[in-house]
C-alpha cells in the first residue's frame, strides 16, 4: 500500500490522485477511439472528458455531502463517491452532446468502455491508499491496511457497523476483503465485453444499457462484503438501491432501443497506412 507518491513539505501527490488522472487520460483515449469508429471527431471526445471530469467531481462531492448531511464536506479532500460522479458526469456530458448535436445514444455507447476502464484504474487508486475495502476475512487473499483511510483496525471496522469479535482489541489490524481489486477485475471484464460489442453493428443505446446492467450487478454484489456505514432496511446500502435502479434502466434500454448504429470503415489516417504502402 502506497498512499503517498511524493511529499515535499505540505505539498503531496497521492497515488489515488495519480490513478484518477490516468483514469481520465486512458478513458478519454478509449472514448476517442470508439467515437472514431462512428465518424465522430476527436474534439468531441476532449469536450466530453472535460465535462465528465468537472461534472463528475462536483456530483461526487454533492453526493458525499448529502450522504453524510454535512455541506462542509464539499470542501473536504475526501469524498469522491463513484455513483455521485456518474450522475454528475452524465448530466454534464449530456449537455455537451446536446450543444454539439451528437447522437446521444451513439455517444453513450462509445462512453461505456471508457467509463469501465476508468473505473478499473480508479479502484486501483483506492487500493493503493487503503480506501473502500471490505469486511474482515480469514481467507488467504485477505489484505490488511495498517495505514488505510482509515486503517483496518477492529475499532474502525466497528465504526462502520461491522460485527467484529468483542474480544479483539480495538487497535488490532485485521485482514479484509480487497473489494477494490474485485471491482477492478469486474470493470476490466466489462471493458472487454463492451468494446467487443461496440465494434459491431447494434441497436443504439444497447451497449450503454448493458454497461448499466453489468455495473449495477457488480456493485450490488460487492456491497455485500464492503465495510459500509450507510446501510438501511437491514443489510442494504444506498449504493445497492442505486444499483438496482441502474439494472432496471439498463434492462429497459436493452428492450426498447431502436435504430442500428454501425462502425464506419477506418480511414487511412486511422489505420496508420500511407499512400505509398497502400500502392504496393
Amino acid at each position: 500500500m502506497y498512499p503517498t507518491l511524493i511529499k515535499i513539505g505540505a505539498f503531496e501527490i497521492t497515488t489515488f490522485g495519480v490513478m484518477m488522472f490516468l483514469a481520465f487520460i486512458v478513458g478519454g483515449w478509449v472514448l476517442a477511439r470508439e467515437l472514431r469508429r462512428y465518424g465522430i471527431d476527436d474534439d468531441v471526445a476532449s469536450s466530453v472528458v472535460v465535462a465528465g471530469a468537472l461534472g463528475g467531481i462536483l456530483g461526487a462531492k454533492i453526493y458525499y455531502a448529502i450522504l453524510f448531511q454535512d455541506w462542509r464536506l464539499l470542501f473536504d479532500r475526501a469524498g469522491l463517491v463513484w455513483y455521485g460522479g456518474l450522475i454528475g458526469g452524465a448530466a454534464a456530458v449530456s449537455w455537451v452532446l446536446y450543444r454539439r448535436k451528437v447522437d446521444f445514444w451513439v455517444a453513450a455507447d462509445c462512453v461505456a468502455p471508457g467509463l469501465s476502464i476508468g473505473y478499473a484504474l480508479g479502484r486501483i487508486g483506492c487500493f493503493l491508499v487503503g480506501d473502500d475495502y471490505g469486511r474482515p476475512t480469514d481467507a488467504w487473499f485477505g489484505i490488511a491496511f495498517p495505514k488505510g483511510a482509515p486503517p483496518t483496525t477492529a475499532r474502525s471496522l466497528r465504526d462502520f457497523g461491522v460485527n467484529v469479535d468483542p474480544s479483539i482489541p480495538g487497535d488490532a489490524v485485521l485482514r479484509v476483503h480487497p473489494t477494490q481489486l474485485y471491482e477492478t477485475f469486474a470493470a476490466l471484464v466489462m471493458f472487454f465485453v463492451l468494446s467487443r460489442m461496440n465494434a459491431r453493428a447494434h441497436a443504439k443505446g444497447r451497449v450503454f444499457g448493458l454497461f448499466l446492467i453489468l455495473l449495477g450487478i457488480e456493485r450490488f454484489l460487492v456491497e455485500i462484503v464492503r465495510a459500509k456505514d450507510d446501510r438501511f432496511l437491514g443489510a442494504f446500502t444506498v449504493a445497492q438501491l442505486i444499483s438496482g435502479l441502474l439494472v432496471l434502466v439498463g434492462a429497459v434500454l436493452l428492450s426498447t432501443t431502436r435504430g442500428v448504429a454501425a462502425p464506419q470503415p477506418a480511414s487511412r489516417a486511422q489505420r496508420g497506412i500511407s499512400g505509398t504502402t497502400e500502392r504496393r
